[in-house]
C-alpha cells in the first residue's frame, strides 16, 4: 500500500554529513521548515528540525522511519537562525547539526520541553477547575429557578422574605461563578516588560558627539564600524545612545563582551538605564534563568547582554549589534564543534537581520585595521578621555638587573614596592596582574631535579597551596601535595609565582592594605566574582591580584596604580599572534588606571626590557608603527589578515599511532593542493605545514598533532575550504578515524 504523507529532511543534535530522512504521515497535519519534530535515530529519541519539506528520498522507501510526534507546542526556529546555523556549518567547516547542538544545548531544549509539560499540567488542572466550576454554575442554576418557582407560588409573607433571600444568595453565586469560569477560560497571559519609565539618555561630552555623529554615517552606508576608542574614552556611553536610539525604533539590541567578569559589572551599570529591559545570558546563569531569557528574547523590546554563545539565542528584530573588546580571544571558542568566533558570527547575524553593527576597543585587532583599510569596515577614533586626558606615568623594570643588585623580594622589586606604598598612603587602589593562577605553575625535586607533570597531559602540574592540591589546568586533574617528590622523596620546592602565591607576597609586604585575588579559581560562581568586582569598586578593597580578567573593561575609579608581574609570559606563546596580544592584553590593562581625570601609574616587570611590546608603552614606539611593522610580518609569511588558517587536529591514544596518522594525511594534503603558495605575493593559494607537535602535545591521554593550512584570501577562498572538507571526510572514510581530526578554521 502507498504511503500517503511527505518526506522531510531533519537537523539533530549530532555530527552527522548528512540530515536523515522521515515521512510524516498525513495524519499527523501540515510541517513547514524549521518546526520540531520528535524522531528516533540510531535507537534513541531526539528533538529535531525540519530543514526541508518534500523532498525526494535518496534511499528505499522501506527504510525510512515516520516521526515520533510533531512538537506543535515548542516555538519553530526561524527561517533567520537556520540562516545563521548554515553559514557557521559552511565557515567553519562542521555539521549543521553541532551548530544546533550549540545553540540548543540539552539544557535549553529540556527547559522547553519542561515548560511544555507544565503547561500541559497547568491546562489540565485548568480544565479539571473548569469542569468543576461549570458543574456548580449547572446545579445553582437549577437550585436557582426552583427557588423563583417557590417564591412565586409562596402564601406567607415569612416564606417569600425565606426563598427571595435564597434568590438573591444563589443569583449572587451565579454570578461569582460565571466570573470564576470567564476568568479561567482566558488565556494566559505570558510575562513581558512591562511599561518602563523612561530611559535616560546619557550626556556625552563634544568628542563622543563627534564621534557618534561619524558612527552613524558609517552605518547609513551599511558597514561595520570600528570604534577604536582610547580607555576611558566613554564608549560604553555611545553603546548606550546608540542602542536606546535602536529600542525608540522597535528594534532590539545584542550587546556581546567577551568574558563573564566585564558583564557583571557592566549590568548594574546598564540596568539603571534599561530597567528589566535589560537581559543578560551566560553560563554562569542558572538553567532556569537563561531559559527564561529564552522566552523573553522570542518576546522582543530587549537589550541582551552576553558572551559569544549569545549569537545563538532566537533573535527577533535585530537593530544593533555592538561587540565590545573585539580584539579579545575569548571570542573564539576552541572546543567543541562549532569553534566558532563569537564576533565574526555576530557580524554575520547582523547581516542576516539588516542590523547596524559596532564593533568596540582600545587596541584593535589587526583584522579589524585590516578591513578598515581595504574600506569594509568604517574607522572611527575617540582619543580623548571622558573626564579629560592625563598622562600616565609608565615605568619599566628591568627584573634581571634588579636580581644582579639585590633589588627583588621574591615577585616585587623594591622599585615596585614603593610605588605601591605611595599609591596607598595617598588613598589610590592597586591592580597586579600575574598571567598564572595558583600558587606554583610548576615544582621541582630539590634531589633528582624532576617536576611532575600530569600524567594525562604533558605539562606540569600546578601547585595549588591553598586547596592543598597540585592540579593540571588542561584536563582539570588533581593530586594530593605531600611537598615530597614521588619519585626520590626530597621535597619539591615552588617555580615561579602564581595568583595565589602573589597575593601572599603582598599580604607579607603591605600587612595593613585590604587585599583580594580575581582568577578563574575565585570566580567560578557568578555570585563570588561578582562580589569581589564590586567590592573593589566601592572601594572595600586596596589591592586586587588577577589573572587576565581583571585587564577586561573594568571602570574602577579610585585605581591610581597597575602594575604587571612576570610580564614575559605574555610573549612566550608558541603563536604568531603573541606580540599583537601581549600588546593589546598590556594596553587594555594600563587603561584600568588613571580614571575619573586622575594621573595613573603603570609598572611592567620583566627581563627582557628592550622587546618592542614594552617600548611601545615607554614612548619610544608609536601604535601605528608597531602595528604596521606587525602587519607586515603577517604579509611576508602570508599570516592572517592575508590569509585564511584552517588547523587540522589530529589525536590518538596511542603518539605513534597519531604520528602515523597525521603523517599520512599531511601527505595526502600537500598532493592534493601541489605547489605550497610562497611568502607574501606568491602565485600558490594554499601551504600545508607540518605535522607538527603543539606546545602541549598531550591532553586528557590524547597524543595531538597539527597541520597548519595557509589559503590565500579570494573568491575560490570558500570552494578551496569546501575541498579541504570534502579530502579531509574522504580520508577519514578510508581510514575510518572520524574521531581522530578535527577542522579548526581560524585558530
Amino acid at each position: 500500500m502507498e504511503k500517503v504523507g511527505t518526506y522531510i529532511s531533519v537537523i539533530l543534535p549530532l555530527r552527522l554529513e548528512w540530515n536523515p530522512c522521515y515521512f510524516v504521515p498525513e495524519g499527523e497535519g501540515p510541517v513547514a521548515r524549521g518546526d520540531r519534530v520528535s524522531v528516533r535515530f540510531a535507537g534513541r529519541k531526539y528533538t529535531g528540525v525540519v530543514r526541508d519539506t518534500g523532498i525526494v528520498p535518496g534511499i528505499d522507501e522501506s527504510r525510512i522511519l515516520e516521526i515520533l510526534d510533531i512538537v506543535r507546542d515548542m516555538a519553530p526556529v526561524t527561517e533567520d537562525e537556520l540562516r545563521l546555523w548554515e553559514f557557521v556549518s559552511e565557515y567553519y567547516l562542521c555539521s549543521v547539526g553541532e551548530v544546533y547542538k550549540a545553540a540548543y544545548p540539552a539544557v535549553k531544549i529540556d527547559g522547553e520541553l519542561v515548560s511544555l509539560r507544565s503547561k500541559e499540567r497547568a491546562r489540565a488542572a485548568v480544565d479539571k477547575k473548569v469542569a468543576a466550576v461549570r458543574a456548580r454554575l449547572e446545579r445553582t442554576g437549577t437550585i436557582l429557578a426552583r427557588r423563583k418557582e417557590l417564591l412565586a407560588r409562596a402564601v406567607k409573607q415569612a416564606v417569600k422574605d425565606r426563598y427571595a433571600e435564597d434568590v438573591r444568595k444563589y443569583e449572587a453565586e451565579a454570578i461569582h461563578l460565571g466570573e470564576e469560569l470567564m476568568r479561567l477560560a482566558s488565556p494566559e497571559v505570558d510575562d513581558v516588560p512591562g511599561n518602563e519609565p523612561p530611559l535616560h539618555v546619557p550626556s556625552l561630552s563634544a568628542a563622543q558627539k563627534e564621534a557618534l555623529g561619524r558612527i552613524k554615517t558609517g552605518m547609513s552606508d551599511k558597514k561595520p564600524v570600528l570604534l577604536d576608542g582610547v580607555t576611558g574614552s566613554g564608549k560604553t556611553e555611545i553603546y548606550i545612545v546608540l542602542a536606546l536610539e535602536a529600542l525608540s525604533r522597535g528594534k532590539n539590541v545584542l550587546y556581546l563582551v567577551p568574558e563573564i567578569a566585564v558583564s557583571r559589572q557592566l549590568e548594574d551599570r546598564l540596568t539603571s538605564v534599561f530597567g528589566s529591559r535589560l537581559l543578560t545570558f551566560h553560563s554562569k546563569e542558572t538553567p532556569a534563568r537563561r531559559y527564561s531569557v529564552l522566552e523573553s528574547v522570542r518576546h522582543g523590546g530587549y537589550v541582551l547582554l552576553g558572551t559569544r554563545s549569545a549569537v545563538f539565542l532566537p533573535h527577533r528584530d535585530l537593530g544593533l549589534v555592538i561587540v565590545d573588546e573585539e580584539h579579545d580571544p575569548s571570542y573564539k571558542q576552541d572546543a567543541p564543534a562549532p569553534r566558532y568566533n563569537g564576533r565574526d558570527t555576530a557580524l554575520m547575524l547582523a547581516r542576516i537581520h539588516g542590523a547596524d553593527v559596532i564593533l568596540g576597543t582600545a587596541t584593535p585587532s589587526l583584522e579589524s585595521l585590516y578591513n578598515c583599510r581595504t574600506g569594509r569596515f568604517v574607522k572611527v577614533m575617540l582619543s580623548e578621555k571622558y573626564f579629560g586626558n592625563t598622562d600616565t606615568e609608565v615605568e619599566i623594570i628591568d627584573t634581571s638587573a634588579e636580581r644582579r643588585k639585590k633589588g627583588m623580594k621574591g615577585s616585587f622589586s623594591f622599585r615596585l614596592i614603593a610605588k605601591v606604598n605611595e599609591a596607598l598612603s595617598s588613598g589610590g587602589q592597586v591592580l597586579l596582574l600575574r598571567a598564572r593562577r595558583s600558587y606554583a605553575p610548576s615544582l621541582q625535586c630539590t634531589g633528582c631535579g624532576d617536576i611532575p607533570h600530569c600524567p594525562h597531559c604533558n605539562v606540569p602540574l600546578s601547585w595549588h597551596r591553598q586547596e592543598g592540591v597540585m592540579m593540571c589546568h588542561y584536563c582539570g586533574s588533581r593530586f594530593s601535595y605531600t611537598g615530597a617528590c614521588g619519585r626520590c622523596g626530597a621535597p619539591l620546592e615552588p617555580l615561579g609565582a602564581g595568583t595565589q602565591r602573589v597575593e601572599e607576597e603582598a599580604r607579607e609586604l603591605f600587612p595593613g592594605a585590604r587585599l583580594a585575588r580575581l582568577d578563574s579559581d575565585t570566580s567560578s560562581s557568578a555570585s563570588a566574582g561578582k562580589d569581589v568586582v564590586k567590592a573593589f569598586s566601592d572601594r572595600k578593597i586596596d589591592i586586587l591580584v588577577g589573572t587576565q580578567i581583571v585587564t577586561k573593561g573594568f571602570d574602577f575609579g579610585g585605581l591610581s596604580l597597575v602594575a604587571v608581574i612576570q610580564a614575559d609570559s605574555l610573549l612566550g606563546q608558541q603563536d604568531f599572534r603573541a606580540d599583537e596580544r601581549a600588546v593589546q592584553m598590556l594596553g587594555q590593562f594600563m587603561g584600568r588606571g588613571g580614571r575619573r581625570g586622575q594621573k595613573g601609574t603603570f609598572v611592567i616587570q620583566t627581563s627582557r626590557p628592550s622587546h618592542p611590546v614594552y617600548r611601545l608603552f615607554s614612548g619610544d614606539y608609536r601604535n601605528e608603527d608597531l602595528s604596521e611593522e606587525m602587519l607586515s610580518e603577517r604579509y611576508a609569511f602570508g599570516y592572517p589578515p592575508f590569509s585564511r588558517i584552517v588547523q587540522v587536529i589530529v589525536r590518538d591514544r596511542e603518539e605513534k599511532a597519531a604520528e602515523d596518522l597525521a603523517a599520512e594525511l599531511a601527505g595526502v594534503l600537500m598532493k592534493e593542493y601541489g605547489v605550497p603558495c610562497q611568502a607574501g605575493g606568491g602565485s600558490g593559494t594554499v601551504s600545508v605545514m607540518g605535522p607538527y607537535p603543539p606546545a602541549v602535545d598531550k591532553v586528557s591521554d590524547l597524543y595531538i598533532r597539527h597541520i597548519r593550512i595557509l589559503m590565500k584570501k579570494g573568491p575560490e577562498l570558500a570552494g578551496m575550504k569546501r575541498r579541504l572538507d570534502a579530502t579531509v571526510q574522504e580520508f577519514c572514510r578510508v581510514r575510518q578515524c572520524a574521531g581522530n581530526i578535527v577542522l579548526d578554521v581560524d585558530p
